[in-house]
């Protein structure tokens, strides 16, 4: 609540400290001057404020009130009068809502369809039961995954004419919505390095990447990926939701739902993005080395037919790579509040939903190996109708 007390030079400072309280029970006042700082109410009897006066003429002063609560009251979850956020999604006219309805649960379809077609293949197709496919059959299932946290809650706010979703499966989402996508940002560098020992050690390649050990580093990206995110949704669950409650997104992104706190969070805001640029940039920068040394050896390749085979296995996983980490770093390398709205909502969906439904189309096309899977399968498929 804002607190803005207009009084003469020499009043008594008990009376300044009664009329603050006198407002704070009566509610936020109605100035015709700008508020000088954004003050946020606290749910304690006993209040603490200190007395900014800014140079204004000699007649009067300007006292801004800052209330805060005894030491101890951070954890205020308890009297948070927010019990559920409302995502406004794509605002528009009915029609519109209807129509992007459509449109995303296409999109949704397809994506579904494209990523457990490839999971299915590398399953069935026993000529695909190597670290390369194993990897791509986790990343694909990975993707099903990741488009859940986030699509049918859109496309049921899409129909919606309240559009909230409850406290705690706002976190809810917010977790497994985060935790999806580091488990993506380590999953990639992890294929990289399985390219780089394919290209630039393929004798002793079959005895270092088993699939055993394939299969307990993906374990290993999916275990660190969801531990990443618990601590920093705890603290912010912690702190006051007093209103509003109107997100202006449609996921429950760190970024809106700090800017929704009574208190301001910048340590909270700062630790996310550091931790945020901090997994991106060394999973980044693991890209880059693999690939690095990647092209090096390629380059000595004598032939050209070696050459292009070799870049061709490496064009559809940096396709992929370019894709996403470059939509993520414009998404949170910076803290989240310094994007505007509608930026975020274009960065998230292009990551979050146009990726996973690109996927399957760059690593069926630009794969020998894994059309021929996909075909088998349609066959096999066929055939089982047939019957």
């Amino acid at each position: 609540m804002d607190v803005t007390i207009f009084t003469s030079e020499g009043k008594n400072i008990e009376n300044i400290r009664s009329t603050i309280c006198n407002q704070v029970k009566k509610g936020p006042t109605n100035s015709g001057m700008e508020k000088e700082e954004n003050v946020r109410r606290t749910w304690s009897c006993e209040w603490a404020f200190t007395v900014k006066i800014p140079k204004v003429p000699i007649n009067c002063v300007i006292v801004t009130v800052f209330l805060s609560t005894p030491q101890g009251a951070l954890n205020v979850s308890g009297a948070n009068t927010v019990t559920e956020f409302i995502l406004l999604s794509f605002p528009c006219s009915r029609e519109v809502q209807l129509l992007l309805f459509v449109l995303f649960s296409v999109s949704y379809m397809l994506t579904l369809m494209g990523n457990g077609a490839i999971v299915v293949a590398v399953r069935l197709d026993h000529r695909l039961h190597t670290p390369m496919y194993i990897l791509l059959a986790n990343f694909s299932f990975l993707e099903i995954c990741y488009i859940n946290t986030t699509v049918p809650n859109m496309l049921h706010n899409f129909l919606s004419e309240t559009k909230t979703i409850s406290f705690t499966a706002c976190f809810l989402q917010f977790y497994f919505f985060f935790s999806m996508g580091i488990t993506e940002t380590f999953l990639l560098p992890l294929m990289a390095f399985d390219r780089y020992l394919a290209i630039c050690h393929p004798l002793h390649y079959p005895t270092i990447m088993s699939s055993r050990l394939c299969m307990n580093l993906v374990a290993l990206c999916w275990v660190a990926a969801f531990l990443c995110y618990p601590v920093p949704i705890y603290f912010i669950t912690q702190l006051p939701f007093c209103g509003p409650n109107t997100i202006d997104h449609f996921v429950c992104d760190p970024g809106p739902i700090l800017a929704l706190s009574c208190i301001p969070a910048p340590g909270i805001e700062l630790s996310c993005s550091i931790l945020n640029s901090l997994i991106i940039f060394i999973a980044f920068f693991f890209i880059l080395a693999s690939y690095t040394l990647v092209l090096r050896a390629v380059l000595r390749v004598p032939s050209a037919a070696g050459r292009r085979k070799a870049f061709s296995t490496c064009g559809s996983h940096l396709a992929v790579v370019s894709l996403f980490y470059g939509t993520v770093m414009l998404m949170y390398i910076s803290p989240t509040s310094g994007n505007a709205a509608g930026i975020q909502k274009i960065v998230t969906l292009f990551y979050s939903s146009v990726t996973p439904l690109v996927n399957p189309l760059i690593y069926s096309l630009r794969n020998k190996d894994m059309k021929a899977a996909l075909r088998k399968f349609q066959m096999c498929t066929k055939v089982n109708q047939s019957e």
